[in-house]
């Protein structure tokens, strides 16, 4: 989950990898470090804490040089310290890592049997030291860097930096994704574009297993076999890296309320000409042919597939599994012939899903990705890939990517009812009208942001939260407890409302607030009823529902949030925006860190 670059400029390269950081701190903060050579000098500097502390540390120890390597850490070997901060040097290396070396064990065993010494925790150490070790035996840096990774197991991009070598970087992946970037003169490696987009737009994605030799004029890759192999420069739309708050306070404001326009992408990106029908790139996918659906993810992602099952087995009639990725492949599944997998990731780089993609690869009929990033692994590795159009996401709490991603399983789901001949071009004509107002309905909810505002200063002094809900609001009750819990650090459980008296009800008095989202559809009845328990029990409840909703259920209720009336079918799309609102400006509320919650990164790239 950590951040690389590495620069061989023309220009002084320290601004240059500390702005390519700052697009990169999504991945981790416990501390960051650049490292440059300087007339044939390593030399490097480290910092604990945000980027910030780094660039204080430049500004009164400078580091000059136009050849350099930087990292922005999420500690997984070691605490945050600056002894165990990135890049480590050892002798004549310096290397930044994003990845976990499983076996740094026994190379740790075998180099301090060779006499090497340790300083640090952390596993990439244990890189920077073998790579000293084959220098020192008469390799040369390229040789060195190459026998280095051979010995590798495990997940990891890296970029080594030698002393006395001006215009040379190497790098590597293997299980975690890495770009090279084409300048005038220039080269550059990172751990994805966004960093590398303010230095170029051409860029090569390396395969797995690729090992990139880099001067300023040239770029030689290697795959895992040690064969010289091309892949393909692509250019890459720099509007769609660009990062800014535009105004707002935070990242995740910004994203919450960039919602009705990414949304009206998907359905530009989605819907035919007419509005009537749905259009999948490339040859689409057949739905007739599947008698089972498998959709993995993680976090929010698997919250966007749990949904997704509602919409799939009420609407397209097709049972569909859902799993979180870091179990699924540990259980080995059986998958039948005529298996559907889906696989749903923002980054589209998340370890375990991509784990899981593997493992499903020759077993599963046709995979399908969901995914934010159209170069990324997962959709690379995939027989189709659908793009969510949500645009960069910051945030470490996912938003405007989780909508995007209902939005296109839904869509998804429509489709595969239509060619299954459960539902008829009417049918499809009138749920594509519906879908087509939701940017309409989500701007009205987000003109209730001071609603949400004032709600959030009393839940700021809650030490836990319910939420519940039934149906698709079910998984949005896990949803906005897991945010809630992400950006607040407040204790938050999800449930379903038929589940509270199996347990939960418990914990009910008068100091728990319990949220119940509760659009007026067919389960609202019973929903409410679950409501009355909590409420004969002295519990707070606010009751987030539409005008009808709250007309028949508001009484004796803590507080409500009126929503604008949605379609069944899409309720859980707009009603994620109360679950993502209620996190935020309880956050604000408390002074948490909104954009950069504690020990957690954006794209979770290590299993």
């Amino acid at each position: 989950m950590c951040g690389i670059v590495g620069v061989l400029g023309t220009h002084e390269v320290a601004p240059l990898l500390v702005e390519a950081l700052k697009r990169l701190e999504y991945r981790g903060y416990d501390s960051a470090g650049i490292a440059t050579v300087d007339n044939g000098k390593l030399d490097r500097r480290r910092a604990v804490g945000k980027l910030v502390n780094l660039s204080d540390t430049l500004v009164h120890n400078p580091l000059a040089g136009k050849s350099g390597i930087g990292h922005t850490r999420w500690a997984t070997h070691g605490a945050p310290t600056v002894e165990n901060a990135h890049p480590h040097q050892a002798g004549p290396v310096a290397v930044v890592h994003n990845g976990i070396i499983e076996n740094f064990r026994e190379l740790r065993a075998d180099l301090a049997d060779k006499g090497y010494n340790f300083v640090t925790q952390t596993d990439t150490e244990t890189v920077a030291l073998l790579a000293q070790s084959f220098v020192d035996a008469g390799k040369s840096p390229v040789d060195a860097a190459m026998a280095t990774i051979d010995a590798l197991d495990g997940a990891f991009a890296l970029c080594f930096l030698f002393d006395g070598e001006n215009d040379l970087l190497v790098a590597a992946r293997k299980g975690s994704p890495l770009a090279i970037g084409h300048g005038d003169g220039e080269m550059f490696v990172g751990s994805d574009a966004i960093a590398l987009a303010p230095m170029t737009d051409q860029i090569t994605y390396l395969d797995e297993g690729d090992r990139a030799v880099l001067t300023r004029r040239s770029v030689e890759i290697f795959d895992a076999s040690g064969a010289q192999v091309q892949r393909p420069r692509r250019q890459i739309k720099l509007d769609a890296t660009r990062i800014e708050k535009a105004g707002h306070k935070h990242f995740m404001s910004k994203e919450i309320a960039e919602q009705p326009t990414v949304i009206s992408e998907v359905v530009n990106a989605y819907l035919s000409a007419d509005g009537n029908d749905i259009v999948l790139p490339g040859e689409g996918v057949d739905f007739s042919q599947f008698d089972r659906v498998v959709m993995v993810a993680c976090g929010t992602a698997y919250y966007a597939c749990f949904t997704a099952k509602y919409w799939f087995e009420q609407i397209a009639r097709l049972p569909v599994e859902i799993d979180v990725a870091s179990e699924f492949r540990y259980r080995e599944p059986p998958v039948s012939p005529r298996t559907l997998a889906v696989f749903v990731s923002q980054s589209g780089e998340t370890a375990d899903t991509l784990a899981a993609l593997r493992y499903m690869s020759g077993k599963a009929d046709k995979i399908i990705s969901v995914v934010n990033v159209a170069e990324s692994s997962i959709a690379r590795e995939s027989d189709l890939a659908l793009p969510i159009m949500a645009g960069v996401e910051v945030g470490v709490a996912s938003t405007k990517a989780f909508t995007c991603q209902l939005s296109v399983l839904g869509l998804l789901a429509l489709h595969a009812a239509h060619s299954r001949g459960e539902i008829d071009n009417a049918a499809l004509a009138t749920h594509l009208g519906e879908m087509r107002t939701l940017p309409g309905l989500m701007t009205r909810a987000l003109d209730l942001d001071t609603v949400f505002h004032d709600v959030s200063q009393d839940l700021s002094e809650a030490t836990d939260v319910l939420f519940l809900g039934r149906g698709a609001m079910f998984p949005l009750a896990l949803e906005g407890a897991l945010k809630l819990k992400e950006i607040s650090y407040i204790h938050a459980e999800g449930y379903a409302s038929g589940e509270l008296k199996h347990g939960p009800i418990a914990l009910i008095d008068s100091h728990m607030p319990v949220i119940v989202f509760a659009p007026h559809d067919a389960l609202f009845d019973k929903t409410v009823s679950n409501m009355q328990e909590v409420m004969a029990r002295g519990g707070k409840v606010l009751l987030v529902s539409d005008k009808k909703g709250l007309n028949i259920a508001s009484d004796g209720v803590w507080k409500t949030i009126q929503m604008p009336d949605v379609s069944d079918f899409f309720a859980p799309i707009l009603y994620a925006l109360p679950a993502q609102l209620i996190a935020y400006h309880t956050a604000v509320a408390k002074g948490t860190d909104v954009d950069q919650p504690r020990n957690l990164a954006k794209s979770v790239t290590v299993e």
